[in-house]
């Protein structure tokens, strides 16, 4: 059995949703048909090519060997499609339609957030969504177009663009050093006053300390005086003066640039390896409206000096 050129489009865009979203009923919704032209679909492309691309039950979808490698060459397909649609329609202004954003409550308050008048400027016709969630998400599952997230990025199923590497200090404010006095190694800390992160799912983010070998250790900070969900908080606890805090540089340049916060155990501590990226679907299905936005994001994002501190430019806020 052969399909159709007609055919062929809608039965590779049923499986690559089926396999991004893991059952027919939620390729159905993301492409306005039924479960049952889905599963169609899929049956009629398992019977052209000859090979069963997925094993179904009655809870799940798992793709079989040949389905991953036939998942990867239909994206190509239908991404060149894609761009050769998408690249008419943005010569003629069609960038329109809603975009659906999930970013953290800082991040997204403070880097977000104040880009979207320009965006709305230069494109008039987008309408913005955007939910403001530390909680982890499924871009694909959740209905997102694209994402702004921080950590150790490890989802291999949607596009990952970065945007800044997130490196973190240990800080205090100058009232509280001359209080309790310097710290000069990481021993020390057991005598000091320390602010904690611990999000909502219990887990408190480690400390990147260093032994005297060389090598990285990540305890948590031991009995600390003050434990908040939110980083920013963190941030605003160092500058009251309440203790030791670890943050991130984006978070704390502007104070340290005020002299408000000094950053101490410079040449003990490890900044780490997180990165905050753009996410976004994988390309092959990706919109004009979509693409509009993630690139004009990535281009203002990129010029935001406290995003892109070198890190040999601290040297002048130790304490």
């Amino acid at each position: 059995m052969k399909l159709d050129i007609s055919q062929r489009v809608p039965a590779m865009l049923s499986f690559i949703q089926a396999a991004d979203r893991g059952s027919f009923a939620a390729a159905a919704r993301a492409l306005h048909i039924s479960a049952a032209a889905v599963s169609k679909n899929v049956a009629g492309l398992e019977l052209a090519l000859g090979v069963r691309l997925m094993n179904r039950s009655t809870r799940s979808l798992q793709l079989t060997t040949e389905g991953q490698a036939f998942l990867e060459r239909a994206r190509i397909a239908i991404d060149a499609l894609d761009h050769a649609v998408a690249g008419v329609t943005t010569e003629h202004g069609a960038v329109a339609g809603q975009v659906r954003m999930s970013t953290g409550h800082a991040f997204g308050l403070n880097y977000l957030l104040p880009l979207l008048p320009k965006l709305q400027a230069r494109y008039p016709d987008l309408q913005l969504v955007v939910d403001f969630d530390d909680h982890r998400i499924d871009l694909i599952r959740d209905g997102y177009d694209l994402a702004l997230r921080g950590g150790m990025i490890e989802d291999s199923s949607v596009v990952s663009r970065t945007i800044c590497q997130i490196n973190t200090i240990l800080v205090a404010s100058p009232a509280y050093l001359e209080q309790y006095g310097v710290p000069v190694s990481v021993h020390d800390l057991d005598q000091h006053r320390l602010i904690a992160v611990r999000f909502l799912n219990g887990k408190m983010t480690p400390w990147n300390l260093k032994h005297k070998q060389g090598e990285i250790n990540q305890p948590q900070p031991r009995k600390p005086v003050l434990s908040v969900s939110a980083p920013e908080a963190a941030v605003q606890a160092a500058l009251m003066g309440t203790g030791i805090a670890q943050v991130a540089v984006y978070h704390s340049w502007r104070y340290l640039k005020e002299n408000k916060l000094k950053i101490v155990l410079a040449d003990q501590h490890e900044a780490g390896q997180r990165q905050m990226v753009l996410q976004y679907p994988h390309r092959a299905l990706i919109a004009p409206r979509v693409k509009a936005t993630v690139e004009f994001l990535l281009e203002e994002l990129r010029h935001i000096e406290s995003l892109h501190v070198a890190f040999h430019a601290l040297h002048d806020f130790t304490a």
